[in-house]
This record gives C-alpha cells, structure tokens and sequence, in this order.
C-alpha cells in the first residue's frame, strides 16, 4: 500500500478497504462520541456497542439528530459497570476495540489494566502514541508518549520505539525513520535519556530493534527540519525527515503536541499501547473530530 500521509487519508484508505471493526463504548452517553461513533458507522468501518444509560444514549443521539438505532445499546447505567463489561466484551472477542465515554479515565484505566479481567498482558509496557497530522509537515508524524509515562526507563523507551513503528507501518511506511528527542544531539549525562538514546541506536544497529532508522539523540530541528541538517552538518540518516519522535519526558511530549494543536492547527489520533485490543482513551471535552480520528486509527490498528 501507498503511504497513507494524512488522517483524512487515512479515514478514506479505511472506506475504501472495506475493513470493519466492532468498538464497545463504556458510559456511551456523551454527546462528542455518540456524533463520532455515528460518523464512523455512517462511513462504514464501524460497528458499535453504546453500554451506559440507554434512555440517555437515546435522548442525546437524537439532539444530535442521529437516529439511536444504528447502535446496539446496553443498558448499564452504572460508569464502574459499564466499563468493565466493555473490556470484558474486548477480552472475549465479542468487540474488537474498547472506547473511553463519559466515564472518568482512572476508573476507566483501572478496568483496562485489572490484573484478572483486563487488557494488558503480565510484564507488558503500556504507552500513548499519537499521530499528529500539521499544516506545515509533508506527512504524519508519529510522536510518544504524550500520556502514560512519566519518565520512561530505557525498557520503556524501546517499547515505545516499536509502538510507533508498529503504528507507522500500519500507515503503509515500510521503515520509519524514529528521532529519539533531546535538546542536545550530543549524549551528555546532564540529559540521562540522551544515554538511553545511544544504547537504543547500537540495539537497533545490530537487529534488536527491527524495521526501522532510529538515531538520536536529535532535537526537533535535526529530527524534521532538513535544511537544519544541512546547516548543522550533521550526519543522521534520519535527515530532517523522521516519521516519529519518541520524546524523554511525557512533559516534554505532551507540551509539545499540546502546543502544535494550539498554535499550529494540528490534528490528532492517539491510542493507548500494549494492551490486548486497541484502547481509545479520549478527554470527555475532546471535540467530535478528534474522536472521529482516533475511532478511525482504531480500527486501522486492529487486527
């Protein structure tokens, strides 16, 4: 397949495909992901499962002038119990992706990541990874963790390098080039994740990390700008042209989507990493379009 370089291509590559996955909605009654998940239906690559309050589904869809009976509605009305039959669905195959509704993230990530009944394996790393889709960049650019960790170890930091090539290929880019992010392309002790950065390179020299160009560590000029390259004179086979960035700190990646999404018209589709089944973990006050997007990514991302 063609690189897919925006997420409106992406959302038409899925059209197109004809591939259609079934996502259960935990505490569905919110009005940005009822528009969003009938959207998704309306496009044909979604099959939904609305679990929370099914006379408020009800009332909020038609607000919205959406007919509740493209849905398959639950009737939970209980937010702790909604969730969990949303993952226990994922966990028996009855669902391919699980989506955060009106429930509140750490109830929703408690039922995720229950140690009996959720979705993320035993010793397995969980991470966000997010496309970000810029006005003034040539593709999409995959950046992480921009939600879960702190301040990821060297384990980590390799889990997220694969995430994100995992999520690049799955955009149809056969060997992403990852920039590991610093303020310096210099490994210094000062920056105790530009070492990290170094020990990642030499594993990805030698095959232990696969399908992929990774340096680091760069800043974000060496890493998408290749006039900064050439100026620099730097030698990265990155080349001012990265695919995804995998930032020190959840700080330093969070400050620097939040700030592409203000100031430079950015668009995003993040998911959760490492669980079982793609997670869609979206703020309540995410407008319907990012939720459309991030459905969308979901259903690319599912197997």
């Amino acid at each position: 397949m063609s690189p897919i370089r925006s997420l409106d291509q992406m959302v038409e590559y899925l059209r197109e495909s004809g591939k259609k996955k079934k996502i259960a909605v935990a505490y569905a009654q919110d009005p940005n992901t009822i528009g969003a998940i009938a959207k998704a239906i309306s496009e044909g690559f979604v099959e939904a499962v609305m679990i929370g309050d099914e006379a408020e589904i009800r009332n909020k869809a038609k607000e919205e002038g959406i007919n509740p009976d493209v849905f398959t509605i639950v009737h939970i009305p209980n937010d702790v119990a909604a969730t969990s039959e949303a993952v226990r669905m994922a966990r028996a195959d009855e669902v391919d992706v699980v989506m955060k509704g009106l429930v509140g993230t750490d109830k929703f990530l408690k039922a995720v990541l229950n140690k009996e009944h959720g979705l993320l394996p035993s010793k397995a790393v969980m991470s966000y990874v997010c496309a970000l889709d810029l006005p003034k960049y040539d593709k999409l650019l995959f950046v992480s963790d921009t939600a879960v960790l702190p301040f990821p170890d060297l384990n980590q930091k390799i889990a997220m390098v694969n995430y994100s090539v995992k999520m690049a290929r799955k955009f149809g880019i056969e060997k992403p080039k990852v920039a590991l992010i610093s303020a310096t392309e210099k490994p210094n002790t000062a920056f105790p994740s530009s070492i990290d950065d170094t020990i990642i390179c030499k594993m990805a020299d030698r095959g232990q990390i696969k399908d992929c160009i990774v340096d680091g560590p760069l800043d974000v000029f060496l890493a998408c700008d290749p006039a900064s390259v050439e100026i620099k004179g730097i030698a990265t086979p990155i080349k001012g042209e990265a695919d995804c960035l995998v930032f020190p700190s959840l700080e330093a990646c969070n400050s620097f989507y939040k700030g592409l999404m203000l100031f430079a018209g950015g668009e995003l589709a993040g998911l959760i990493q490492g669980t079982t089944k793609p997670v869609v973990v979206m703020s309540r006050s995410e407008s319907e379009k990012s939720k459309y997007y991030c459905i969308a990514l979901s259903v690319l991302m599912a197997d």
